[in-house]
């Protein structure tokens, strides 16, 4: 690399001498012709090192943390691109207020991330005309040459659903080109955690039910009280910015028993919806999952297992207290993982998935046209032809490899044609605060990551260029040598190798498969959606303080009010509408299965 920069500035030298009386330099000429040159990702592109900085807003709905891109994913940005990020997330700051705040200065930063593709907020910027349309002047075509020609199911499902069959305003998220099932890799998204550690401590005792889990929490909590650093321990400490029509973290652990938020196509409203066999139950239903979630909460909290800090606390200070051992319960793997370093591992510490009876986990299907969350290019942006390089960078074996396993020749190398982690790669990945040398970009390994939190490519697709899921932690040579105290006593007791084998092994998943009908979701009528935001204000609200209710009895008193506030709000009208459509959609799969 230092080489090429060599050559071309001596080159841009010798032209400057030969250009005198016209005063133009080679920047300047490729500024003004566009005239791209070729790199081996698969865009075409200028070098980094002939064009002028560029920095952008990226807008995320996704994203965890604001402010400046920094660490090794700035660096590697910087160098490929010379381009620079600032990250404005409405999940830390604003939430759906700065969404609208920007859309009213008609400006929503340089690329734009949104959370679903059925959103009203997604459907708002298209008719606002807030997004740039790909196919202008050739762009995609030009500087997205890998997007066009692995990716064209995705490309085609955006210009079809969203710009009349000619233009496209964005790309869906974990694209993969696989056969159909499970997309998950070792872990599936949603897993019942525990501390293994403490749970071998007292017996392994089976775990009958989700209430039954509270008992088996509580006697992990008396064996270990405290923290690492003296904090109290909890087993359950949840985050309220990540809510969405519900409380995010109730709803999604009904995913543990085969009910997922939505239908997978349409806008989700308050459904909970089984792929199994197309069982629609509402957010308020009294036998439902999401009542019982809350009641466990609400149980959970009278016996000392709740975090207080729940309902204020955010994403990131959740993630600090895992790191700590002050949580016991995790409903994510991704969030406890932060708990398994190795040094942990190797005394036996550490989290696993322990089964609780009657589990049927919601998995999500690889889907070659990509998922509902969309990456795309605000209008305004001021070299959008930039910004698609730099996206289609991110769909590349290079860039996925990248965004998901760190900065190659640090955390990871070829060697026989394979991917292996490095022994810096082993301490630091999968999300661990430890130092990246200064050529690297310095800081920590964790804060560095890509800040977006937007998946381009699944993770657990196949790699073309190395045959090999893009994960690390399913690479032949990770396998191979990951062992460790606290795995190898859990493979022994569980008799699998990885929590998705045993779930597979016992039939245990349920597979919520992509949906694409050949036409855009249904979009809500604007006064369903406008009752669809009151509701979801009084049914968070209410959640939260149910689940702190003093005894049973307030508890009863709240369920009652929120039920009586939410119907009175159009409740009713809005679940009839999304369970319409959720029939709809199961009929569809049957016929198409």
């Amino acid at each position: 690399m230092r080489l090429k920069r060599i050559f071309a500035a001596l080159m841009s030298f010798a032209m400057l001498l030969s250009m005198t009386a016209c005063n133009v330099t080679q920047t300047d000429k490729q500024k003004d012709t566009g005239v791209p040159t070729t790199t081996q990702a698969g865009s075409q592109t200028a070098g980094a090192s002939e064009k002028e900085l560029y920095r952008i807003d990226v807008f995320t709905m996704l994203g965890n943390k604001a402010g400046e891109q920094t660490g090794w994913f700035a660096k590697i940005v910087k160098d490929k691109f010379n381009i620079e990020m600032n990250m404005i997330a409405s999940n830390v700051e604003g939430g759906d207020t700065k969404f609208a705040t920007m859309m009213a200065s008609g400006d929503l930063g340089d690329i734009v991330i949104f959370g679903s593709d059925s959103d009203n907020k997604w459907l708002d910027a298209l008719k606002a005309n807030a997004l740039f349309d790909w196919t202008t002047d050739g762009i995609l075509d030009t500087y997205g040459k890998y997007i066009v020609e692995n990716y064209s199911k995705a490309i085609e499902k955006n210009k079809i659903s969203f710009g009349n069959g000619k233009s496209v305003y964005g790309l869906g998220h974990s694209v993969a080109n696989m056969p159909e099932g499970p997309s998950e890799g070792e872990d599936m998204v949603y897993q019942s955690e525990l501390r293994w550690d403490l749970y071998e401590k007292i017996g392994m005792p089976e775990i009958e039910s989700p209430e039954d889990l509270l008992h088996v929490l509580k006697r992990m909590q008396e064996i270990e009280p405290t923290s690492e650093s003296g904090m109290p321990t909890y087993g359950f400490s949840i985050w309220s910015d990540w809510d969405g029509n519900m409380v995010m973290y109730v709803k999604s652990f009904a995913a543990l028993f085969g009910c997922d938020e939505g239908d997978g196509f349409n806008n989700a409203g308050f459904l909970l919806y089984s792929p199994d066999d197309g069982d629609c139950q509402g957010a308020l239903d009294p036998d439902g999952w999401y009542i019982r979630v809350l009641r466990l909460f609400f149980k959970a909290n009278q016996m000392g297992l709740l975090d207080p800090d729940s309902i204020s606390q955010k994403y990131d200070d959740v993630i600090r207290k895992y790191q700590d051992g002050a949580i016991l319960f995790s409903l994510f793997p991704w969030a406890c993982n932060v708990y398994n370093t190795p040094e942990r591992l190797s005394q036996g510490k550490g989290f696993r998935y322990v089964p609780i009876k009657g589990q049927k986990i919601i998995s999500y299907g690889f889907d070659e046209r990509g998922g509902n969350r969309v990456i795309s290019i605000g209008a305004k942006a001021e070299h959008p032809e930039r910004l698609m390089e730099l996206i289609n960078w991110m769909y590349t074996p290079e860039g996925v490899m990248t965004i998901y396993n760190g900065p190659e020749g640090l955390t990871w190398e070829m060697k026989n044609g394979k991917p292996v982690l490095t022994e810096f790669g082993k301490q630091a990945l999968p999300n661990n605060p430890v130092d990246v040398p200064e050529e690297f970009g310095g800081g920590t390994f964790q804060d560095g990551q890509n800040q977006m939190n937007f998946e381009t490519v699944h993770r657990n697709a196949i790699n073309p260029e190395t045959n090999e899921p893009y994960d690390f932690r399913l690479w032949s040579s990770y396998l191979e040598e990951n062992s460790n105290p606290l795995l190898d006593k859990w493979r022994e007791a569980m008799g699998a190798l990885t929590t998705k084998d045993y779930l597979m092994k016992n039939n245990m998943v349920s597979i919520k498969k992509p949906v694409y009908m050949g036409k855009a979701p249904d979009v809500m009528p604007d006064d369903l959606m406008q009752k669809q935001g009151q509701v979801a204000t009084v049914i968070k609200q209410y959640s939260w303080r149910m689940m702190y209710a003093k005894d049973e009895a307030e508890f009863e008193q709240l369920l009652s009010e929120m039920t009586a506030k939410a119907k009175g709000l159009g409740y009713d009208e809005v679940l009839k509408w999304n369970i319409e459509h959720a029939k709809e959609v199961y009929e569809f799969l049957k016929k198409n299965n």
